[in-house]
């Protein structure tokens, strides 16, 4: 059968890859088209790589507003080249803003189209589950939480775990030790705090100063900002200047394994963070306005996976739009070696692991697909 998938960031593109590997399995047949980045290239076939993410990825209000013309193109591109191969199934990774609305054209053309990773629409933008019941066929979900929220809006999703726990459990063997971690990027023996600032240009212009000044309150700790090489270095260390504060970059993971701690800007990265099993403090700094309205337009009582995926506030979440650190430093020493709060974190992520499910997820849900797409043509025949 032939696939077309859309991813539209990094961590869309290693969900896709692992799906496509998954899809491999359970169709040896299988012909993929794709717009994703380079692991999905290196599952899928880079002759396969229709857009790469980099080109497509523009993220905050006025981003978009500067480049509606390029992102009208590149739908325009997108709707061409998904009609031209002529897919059994259009997969959808994430990236709301863009897949929504080919989630939209595909159905009223005729194409059958699954959501993998379903759009936060239980924190924000809840208008979205009327486009999902209508243009989705099928909704497949990565957190348990999920199931009762889509099920009260007369969605059906299929879950089969995270896919998160399947990319951590293929790089855990390859991570080196944290004495080479130490040597390869040139860092002393000091405990490390692992800082996790974001992968966007404003979430490190925001929460990079608070950190760093976080930072100046333990001399005794080595703090190290894990980088991603889509933002130029310099972003960082305007950021970073006056601190002690070390840079590594695309080595999130070895950094983590290395780390006693982490302060951890919300996101996907407070799930590795407590997947890897390193206590962790959620910072969020942004405009006191919405810090005031955050109670009218969340939608969720809490911002940080792991506290929405077990129900109550297991990592502490700080957001603020100050730069005071007070309440940062006493969350932190709390969970550092012999903190008060560190062993009782610890076993709330064994809670964690469990609830989240098994290695193995992408598998199963590329099973799940191949499995509609046949029972479907069946019906059809009959």
């Amino acid at each position: 059968m032939k696939y077309y998938l859309i991813a539209g960031e990094p961590s869309g593109d290693l969900h896709g890859a692992n799906l496509i590997k998954g899809l491999k399995k359970a169709d040896p047949e299988a012909e993929f088209r794709f717009w994703g980045g380079d692991k999905m290239a290196e599952a899928g076939g880079a002759e396969n790589l229709r857009k790469h993410y980099r080109e497509t990825s523009f993220f905050g209000i006025v981003n978009v507003l500067l480049n509606m013309r390029t992102i009208s193109r590149q739908m325009r591109e997108c709707r061409a080249d998904i009609e031209s191969y002529a897919p059994d199934v259009l997969i959808l990774i994430d990236y709301p803003g863009f897949n929504m609305k080919m989630a939209r054209f595909a159905h009223e053309r005729g194409i059958r189209t699954f959501y993998y990773i379903a759009p936060k629409v239980w924190a924000w933008r809840e208008h979205r589950v009327k486009a999902i019941r209508r243009y989705v066929d099928q909704l497949y979900i990565i957190f348990p939480f999920e199931r009762e929220y889509f099920a009260r809006h007369g969605i059906d999703p299929v879950f089969e775990g995270n896919p998160l726990v399947d990319a951590l459990a293929a790089r855990r063997g390859t991570l080196p030790s944290p004495e080479e971690f130490r040597r390869r990027n040139g860092l002393d023996e000091r405990p490390i705090v692992a800082l996790l600032a974001g992968s966007r240009r404003g979430e490190i212009r925001d929460n990079l100063p608070l950190m760093a000044e976080l930072s100046r309150r333990f001399p005794d700790r080595q703090f190290v900002v894990a980088g991603v090489s889509w933002l130029d270095r310099a972003i960082y260390e305007k950021y970073m200047a006056g601190s002690d504060i070390r840079y590594v970059c695309d080595q999130t993971y070895e950094t983590l394994r290395a780390a006693e701690a982490a302060v951890v800007t919300s996101g996907t990265a407070t799930l590795e963070t407590a997947l890897m099993n390193i206590p962790e403090v959620v910072v969020y700094r942004t405009y006191e306005w919405q810090v005031r309205l955050r109670p009218y337009v969340l939608k969720v009582p809490f911002v940080s996976l792991v506290n929405l995926n077990l129900g109550r506030e297991a990592v502490r979440e700080i957001i603020q739009s100050t730069l005071d650190v007070t309440e940062a430093e006493a969350e932190l020493r709390a969970i550092l070696a012999d903190g008060s709060k560190r062993e009782k974190m610890l076993v709330d992520f064994d809670e964690l692991r469990v609830v989240i499910g098994n290695a193995g997820a992408s598998e199963r849900f590329a099973r799940r697909m191949v499995e509609e797409i046949q029972n479907s043509k069946f019906k059809i025949q009959n």
